[in-house]
């Protein structure tokens, strides 16, 4: 059994391992090295005896949007809850950072719709189509759908 947790510095090249693969495959967009080292900070992982089994990141847009991206679950680890509980780990820190609302643009909408994700038109995140969509090699003929899920605030535990 693994765990879910904030990834090491010495984890990234496995975890770029993973994603490259997932890439190829168009299951998810591409990422550098730089630019996971730079974000390492966003990614939760999934980790089990046999190293990096998932990852997934938060990455912030706004001060109440964040975005569920680069999620990748190792083959063999596959329809056990994984992807659901790096989901919910960066749902969870979007809640700690009070961010309001978290989207994901997948080919897999079913996945997330089970986690309380809404389809949305794309319209809707005009700052994800500004910010990285220009960029991605499939933009003029993107097949991803657009998902939100809103994020209620914690309680607050008596603190005032």
């Amino acid at each position: 059994m693994g765990i879910v947790r904030k990834p090491k510095l010495t984890e990234i090249a496995d975890m770029k391992a993973l994603l490259d693969e997932a890439a190829t495959a168009r299951q998810v967009l591409p990422r550098e090295m730089a630019e996971m080292l730079e974000n390492a900070r966003d990614f939760f992982v999934y980790v089990d005896e046999e190293g990096v089994g998932g990852l997934a990141a938060l990455h912030i847009d706004l001060v109440d949007l964040a975005e569920v991206r680069s999620l990748v679950v190792r083959d063999n680890l596959r329809g056990k809850g994984i992807g659901s509980l790096l989901v919910e780990a960066a749902v969870e820190e979007a809640r700690h950072l009070q961010i309001a609302r978290v989207y994901a643009f997948t080919r897999q909408p079913e996945f997330f719709k089970r986690l309380g994700f809404q389809v949305v038109d794309r319209s809707e995140l005009p700052y994800k189509a500004l910010k990285d969509c220009q960029r991605c090699p499939f933009f003029a003929q993107c097949d991803e759908t657009a998902l939100v899920r809103p994020v209620p605030p914690a309680a607050m535990d008596g603190v005032a």
